[in-house]
């Protein structure tokens, strides 16, 4: 097993961040890794840190877009000198890490400009050769030297020098004047090249994990398919000064993981899996099977069903329906986890890998009517599968058409929820409403939610328009973490937990709705707000002086704080704001119940309210 990382050399800023970042992963790795180091520019640096002295060696990376490496990494430098044991050379890659320099102005002659080196255009980030050249050195000795490589890509913008480099013009105000939609044309890639790139990874047992720290276009909707496909994560930090990479690198390298995983899933006859959801790859072979480089207990995978036939499933059969899941992969176990015979047999202090297989089967009922098909439903589960199917849409048609879907997902689900409580009759090809239109689902407590997550769903930056200021970037981000959570977390990034306390010691209300009048009404001072990436604690502008601001380390809030960042898979960014003194903006644009769901701003009436009156008059029409 071995990690290399790979960095691009920027600002200082940057290049500091990621030194911390990489010094946090040192932290983390197992003694037995392996660690290498490259640097990436106009020019590709392997370094070598076994000896007394770090000692890089460059190779020039062509202009050209269909340009090859003039050499061989093999050749400018042996695997195995590039390759560092960390237990060995841990001070000496410090060292290394330490010589790594921004990147200057006379290096990045901008293109056209003549002032070039013997034909080489200085400057410019060649990410996309870089990559290629480094999955075809690694590729070399996989099975050999490593049962798994992780690539860690730091980015300070878009690559713009030889293969691989990307055209960032297509963001800016030619849009508008071409009267083209911005949110369809920016979110599918504008080369297959990093797609294409993504299944060498795979060959080679690689996993790329990109960590962008840029509030400049870099176009992540093309290099977001190297990460995911190959079994790794994108990262979207906008500033340096607020950055959480350092804890997001030691966090994702301490936890176990799984790698070289095959997931197979399979039904009884009745039904079929639909699609399937989550960052894996099929196999081009076998139907059903998935594959999965690298993942870690976080990593979530969706199904959707469908019946094989039109009969759907048999009242009259003794057979319950059946799913199975098979998942192999492998593991690295520490000498202290091996069993007693393994351990004596294994080499003393040495950790081992282990191939495992793990088979569930599963057996449900079917529902007898649509009450129990409703009793059985959960919220989150439904919220994750919309989420990955309006993510397609919105690929593939464009944000609108993924609102589109989502809005007559809930006239459909409405309209077939009020007929079958009788309050709406079908006769005669024509329908008559026998009472008041129910669209809270006020007599099934498991649709209740729905409602109110498909209008957060729709305020999300997810859906909004590019018009309202939702960079494509960010965008792209939104739609990888997203896919990758489980539901509970889901949820909280959709629709926050908004919490209450009456002293920092004493917690007062468990759930608010996300409106002002909450706050209002509640009448306690400090209100806790948790979106998941963000964590807000907000002092009332009418709380006692007294209340200690921040919460002091000892408090029950602290504690629920601290318990939350511990359970996450990211590191959430933590924001105390104290009212009528601090900018509130922040958590405020939390609170979108009273927000327009089309993202006009505050309305005239209450945003949530106006909005469950358009699905009441949407279903009206359905009817027709």
């Amino acid at each position: 097993l071995y990690k290399t990382s790979f960095l691009f050399s920027a600002s200082e800023e940057f290049l500091e961040l990621t030194k911390s970042a990489l010094q946090a992963a040192l932290e983390a790795l197992a003694p037995e890794s392996l660690f290498g180091l490259a640097t990436f520019s106009h020019k590709l640096g392997l370094y070598d840190v076994q000896g007394p002295i770090p000692v890089v060696k460059n190779v020039f990376i062509p202009q050209d877009a269909e340009g090859t490496l003039p050499i061989e990494l093999e050749d400018v430098m042996p695997l195995l000198q590039f390759l560092a044991p960390v237990d060995t050379c841990k001070d000496r890659i410090t060292s290394a890490l330490e010589t790594l320099r921004p990147t200057t102005s006379w290096e990045r002659t901008p293109p056209g400009t003549g002032q070039e080196l013997n034909g080489v255009l200085m400057g410019g980030r060649g990410f996309g050769m870089a990559m290629e050249a480094l999955c075809n050195y690694l590729g070399s000795e996989y099975g050999n030297t490593f049962a798994l490589a992780r690539v860690f890509a730091f980015l300070s913008g878009p690559p713009d020098h030889g293969p691989g480099q990307l055209d960032t013009r297509r963001y800016g105000e030619q849009y508008a004047s071409k009267g083209e939609d911005a949110d369809r044309a920016l979110l599918p890639e504008q080369t297959p090249f990093y797609k294409d790139l993504a299944a060498v990874a795979v060959q080679a047992g690689v996993c790329v994990d990109i960590f962008a720290v840029t509030n400049e276009y870099t176009d992540l909707a093309s290099l977001k398919f190297l990460s995911i496909e190959s079994g790794g994560s994108l990262f979207l930090y906008s500033n340096t000064d607020d950055s959480t990479l350092p804890q997001d690198m030691y966090r994702m390298l301490s936890r176990p993981y799984a790698f070289n995983c095959v997931l197979r899933l399979r039904t009884s006859t009745e039904f079929k899996p639909g699609h399937s959801y989550g960052h894996f790859f099929p196999d081009p072979q076998y139907e059903n099977v998935q594959h999965i480089i690298c993942c870690d207990s976080y990593a979530t995978y969706a199904y959707d069903f469908e019946f094989a036939n039109n009969v759907g499933f048999s009242r009259h059969s003794s057979e319950q329906p059946m799913v199975q899941i098979a998942f192999q992969y492998t593991v690295v176990v520490p000498p202290e986890e091996l069993p007693g015979s393994e351990l004596l047999s294994s080499s003393r202090g040495k950790h081992s890998i282990k191939r495992r297989l793990r088979i569930r089967t599963l057996q449900y009922g079917t529902a007898r009517n649509l009450n129990e098909l409703y009793d059985g439903v959960d919220p989150e589960v439904v919220l994750s599968l919309l989420v990955h199917k309006v993510i397609l849409a919105s690929l593939e048609e464009g944000v609108r058409e993924g609102r589109m879907l989502l809005h007559d997902w809930l006239v459909i689900l409405t309209s077939q929820y009020n007929e079958a409580f009788n309050l709406i009759q079908y006769k005669n090809g024509s329908s008559s409403i026998t009472g008041q239109l129910d669209v809270t689902f006020s007599q099934c407590p498991q649709l209740q939610p729905l409602p109110r997550l498909v209008f957060a769903l729709l305020r999300n930056p997810l859906l909004r328009f590019h018009e309202e200021g939702v960079h494509p970037d960010y965008r792209i981000y939104v739609q990888c973490l997203f896919s990758a959570l489980e539901p509970s977390s889901l949820h909280r990034a959709i629709y926050p937990v908004l919490t209450s306390f009456s002293t920092p010691d004493k917690q007062a209300y468990p759930r608010h709705s996300l409106s002002r009048a909450a706050l209002i009404t509640s009448g306690s001072p400090i209100f806790f707000l948790d979106a998941y990436t963000t964590l807000i604690v907000f002092y009332s502008s009418t709380a006692d002086p007294s209340l200690p601001f921040p919460p002091p380390h000892d408090c029950l809030l602290r504690s629920t704080i601290n318990k939350l960042k511990q359970e996450r898979c990211i590191t959430p960014k933590l924001i105390f704001i104290r009212g009528g003194q601090d900018d509130a903006s922040v958590f405020e644009n939390y609170l979108i119940e009273e927000q327009d769901v089309n993202g006009t701003g505050l309305t005239s009436v209450m945003g949530f309210v106006s909005f469950l009156e358009d699905i009441t008059q949407s279903v009206l029409e359905y009817m027709k």
